[in-house]
C-alpha cells in the first residue's frame, strides 16, 4: 500500500528506505547551507591598496626619517594565517627625491646636489600582530601590528659630475630589509584600514649617484659616507578587503 502523502510504502522494510532517502536529501540541503554561510563569513584572505608619500635617507638631501615629499602608491595582498600573524606580499610605485637644499648639513647646502628617480618595489615578508585580530570575531577589532622580509626595488643608475646629474642609461636592483610600523582597524565586517610607516634598509649605497655602477667612474665621482647603505621610507595608509575561506588555525 502507498502513502499519497509521502509516496512511500506504508508497512515492511521498503518504509524504512523511504524514509531514508528523504533524511538523505534533507542533509544535503542542510550541508549546502551551512557551506553557503561558511563562505559568506569567512574571511582568510585581504586584497587591497596603499596611498601615502615616500622619502630618501642617504648621502644626498636631509636626512630626515620620516619627511615624505613624494606620492607613493600600490597593491598589496595577505594571507591571514592566525589572529596574530599573516604573509604579505606588496608592489609599491613612487618617486624618491633628495635635495642638499632642504638639509641641515651646510657642507650639503653648499654641494647642492639634487635628483629625482622612479622606483618600483616588489616585497614578500610576514606580518604580525601584537593583538589577536580574529576577522571572524562579531566586534570591531583593533591592533598594532609590524612587517619585515625582504624587498627590491628596480631604480635608474646616475653619477653626479661637478657642473650636472649624468645618467648612466642602466637600472640596477637594490635588495634590502623592510621595517614596517603600523595600526590597523576594521571599518565593517570586511573592510580594513591601516596607517604605517616603513623604512626600507637597503644592501646597496648606489641609489643616490654616490657610487657609480660603472667601476671605471667610481674612483673619480664616488662621495659620501662609503660605510653607510641608503634608505627609503614609504609613509601612508592601506585600505583592504578581506575575503575567502575559513581559516584552519591548528594546522599551522
Amino acid at each position: 500500500m502507498v502513502s499519497k502523502k509521502t509516496n512511500c510504502f506504508v508497512a515492511g522494510r521498503n518504509y524504512y528506505i523511504c524514509t531514508l532517502k528523504v533524511s538523505m536529501k534533507t542533509s544535503l540541503y542542510l550541508m549546502y547551507f551551512l557551506l553557503i554561510s561558511s563562505l559568506g563569513f569567512s574571511q582568510t584572505y585581504e586584497i587591497g591598496g596603499f596611498l601615502g608619500g615616500s622619502n630618501f635617507i642617504g648621502d644626498v638631501g636631509s636626512t630626515k626619517f620620516v619627511n615624505p615629499n613624494k606620492l607613493a602608491f600600490g597593491g598589496l595582498f595577505k594571507w591571514n594565517r592566525s589572529p596574530r600573524h599573516s604573509f604579505r606580499a606588496s608592489l609599491t610605485y613612487s618617486t624618491l627625491s633628495a635635495n642638499d637644499a632642504l638639509s641641515s648639513d651646510p657642507r650639503r647646502k653648499l654641494r647642492a646636489y639634487s635628483f629625482k628617480m622612479d622606483v618600483l618595489e616588489a616585497s614578500v615578508g610576514i606580518e604580525f600582530n601584537f593583538l589577536d585580530f580574529d576577522l571572524h570575531a562579531a566586534t570591531p577589532m583593533s591592533t598594532p601590528y609590524i612587517f619585515t622580509g625582504i624587498s627590491v626595488a628596480n631604480h635608474p643608475n646616475f653619477y653626479f659630475t661637478s657642473l650636472d646629474l649624468v645618467s648612466e642609461k642602466t637600472r640596477s636592483n637594490a635588495f634590502g630589509i623592510p621595517i614596517t610600523l603600523g595600526f590597523k582597524t576594521t571599518l565593517t565586517r570586511f573592510i580594513i584600514l591601516a596607517f604605517e610607516v616603513g623604512a626600507r634598509y637597503t644592501f646597496s649605497d648606489e641609489m643616490d649617484g654616490s657610487e657609480p655602477d660603472a667601476e671605471e667612474l667610481k674612483k673619480i665621482v664616488r662621495f659620501g659616507n662609503f660605510n653607510n647603505n641608503d634608505w627609503y621610507v614609504f609613509s601612508g595608509f592601506t585600505l583592504t578587503y578581506t575575503f575567502g575561506r575559513k581559516p584552519c588555525y591548528c594546522n599551522f
